[in-house]
């Protein structure tokens, strides 16, 4: 049924009850690979995974394959805040699946064990960023079972992705990734998506308090903002789309995105897609670690201020961080000098890059330094060539665009309709999410806000402003993603002057 659909039974999971056969998809793997590569906006795949075997991979499966091996949840409070919830304010606990799933669907049995001190009526539990390679290093037969080859990615499965298991509710803030793009299966349960594109992260207050490699923060709480302290936050406009069982949601780079669990227990898989333009990007989360780090680093110790995420392993020395500079800066100049050499000369869809450099994305480089492996490379060059014949982006009932959310009171006409999934689309735009878009709203780009958007609101003028400025304060102004982008820019073209 539906809503055994919905809710990830393994026997009806997503788009199954759409009575599609398994064995035709509605996409090639080169053709979903030339979908995702020319995609500038997120967009949901249907019909693609229905033969996968990590459709069974609901949370009851995963008990019994992992018997014993426990897993960090990162337990979070039920409550409608104004603040993110960021890891640094959460607590951990140690657990099997088999305690979460007793703590999460029958509480009253849990009176001992390591869930015992949070009511679950009161806290939620997120096994978030579990690598699958890590957690089933014993049992490699299971990478297959997640086959992102259908997606035109050869020989990437299981072994480079990563698995989320969460109650209701469980969430993470809203951040963007500052490498490549994302692939993201749901298996069991529904979350949902509040994405954001690149052209809108002024109005999101970017902060990289707490730091962690690759993860810019939103100071936002996107669902119950503070517009008082984040007046422009009222600007932005939210993509956001409520991901189904057997469905697939690309996240191109560079967009925001919160993510919610709705149902009981959600389990889903994601794979980071590498690209060429994460050279750069890799030279721009080094800057920012050496600075972060130094800032922080001689503050005065007694201030109670947890700005190191716990995905962090320590704080590196201001040498190390020099090195990893150096080292991103470097890679990021010999490709530029090899891409230089070869144009008009593609190469191949997979190119391979060593991993053992420290400027790989750690969420990706974890993966790959389990297997020793070498992780793809997927040609930017390439892909846009190609991308030509999909000038058009095929969608339908196959390809649904997420569109954004209407403002309040702007009247276009479309009428909100519900599928018979519980999926919003828009009823006079056929394949299509969410509302249709508004198109009034200036890009933060534009000349009327500048090259970086005005910090300033009309309405916010009445508010009080504090004096002191705070360590955090300076560094959300001096790692500012608009800010640090110029002075990677500036600091290649002078490495290239000196090595030149």
């Amino acid at each position: 049924t539906a809503a055994d659909a919905e809710h990830g039974s393994p026997s009806c999971v997503g788009d199954a009850s759409l009575g599609a056969r398994e064995d035709v998809k509605p996409f090639t793997p080169e053709e979903a690979r030339e979908i995702v590569m020319s995609l500038e906006k997120p967009a949901v795949f249907r019909n693609m995974v229905l033969d996968w075997p990590a459709l069974h991979w609901n949370v009851k499966y995963l008990c019994e394959m992992l018997g014993s091996k426990t897993l960090q949840f990162r337990m979070g409070v039920k409550k409608m805040d104004t603040a993110p919830q960021f890891e640094t304010k959460c607590s951990f606990v140690e657990a099997t699946l088999e305690e979460f799933l007793a703590w999460n669907c029958e509480p009253s049995a849990c009176s001992s064990g390591p869930f015992h001190s949070y009511d679950s009526s009161k806290y939620w539990a997120y096994a978030d960023y579990k690598y699958i390679a890590r957690i089933f290093e014993d049992k490699a037969d299971i990478f297959q079972e997640v086959k992102w080859s259908d997606f035109g990615f050869l020989g990437r499965n299981g072994r480079e992705s990563t698995l989320w298991i969460g109650s209701a509710e469980a969430n993470t803030p809203c951040h963007v990734d500052s490498y490549g793009c994302n692939l993201v299966l749901q298996v069991q349960g529904r979350k949902r998506w509040h994405l954001f594109p690149p052209e809108e992260t002024s109005f999101l207050y970017p902060t990289r308090i707490p730091y962690e490699e690759s993860s810019i923060f939103s100071q936002v709480n996107v669902v119950n903002p503070d517009l008082k302290n984040f007046p422009l936050f009222k600007r932005a406009q939210a993509h956001v789309v409520t991901l189904n069982p057997g469905q697939v949601l690309f996240v191109p780079r560079r967009w925001w995105h919160y993510v919610e669990s709705i149902d009981q227990s959600t389990v889903s898989i994601n794979s980071w897609i590498e690209l060429d333009t994460d050279h750069e990007a890799r030279v721009e989360e080094a800057i920012t670690r050496t600075l972060v780090c130094a800032i922080k680093s001689v503050e005065n110790p007694s201030i109670d201020d947890a700005w190191l995420n716990p995905t962090e392993a320590e704080v590196t020395s201001h040498e190390t961080n020099l090195r990893y500079l150096n080292g991103a800066a470097s890679a990021y100049l010999e490709y530029e000098k090899g891409s230089k050499k070869e144009l008009g000369h593609p190469r191949t869809h997979h190119t391979e890059r060593a991993t053992a450099d420290s400027s790989k994305k750690r969420k990706v480089q974890d993966n790959a330094k389990l297997e020793g492996c070498l992780l793809p490379a997927f040609d930017s060059g390439l892909t846009k060539a190609k991308a030509k014949k999909f000038s058009k982006i095929p969608f339908g009932l196959n390809l649904i665009q997420v569109l954004p959310q209407l403002q309040e009171g702007n009247s276009t006409g479309g009428r909100r309709v519900e599928s018979d999934r519980g999926d919003l689309i828009n009823e006079n735009e056929e394949g299509h999410f969410g509302k249709l878009p508004f198109t009034g709203k200036p890009s933060v780009m534009n000349n009327e806000y500048g090259t970086l958007a005005d910090q300033t609101d009309p309405d916010s003028q009445a508010s009080s402003c504090p004096t002191a400025i705070s360590t955090n304060d300076l560094l959300d102004c001096v790692v500012n993603p608009q800010v640090v982008s110029l002075v990677a820019r500036l600091f290649t073209q002078g490495k290239n002057k000196r090595l030149t």
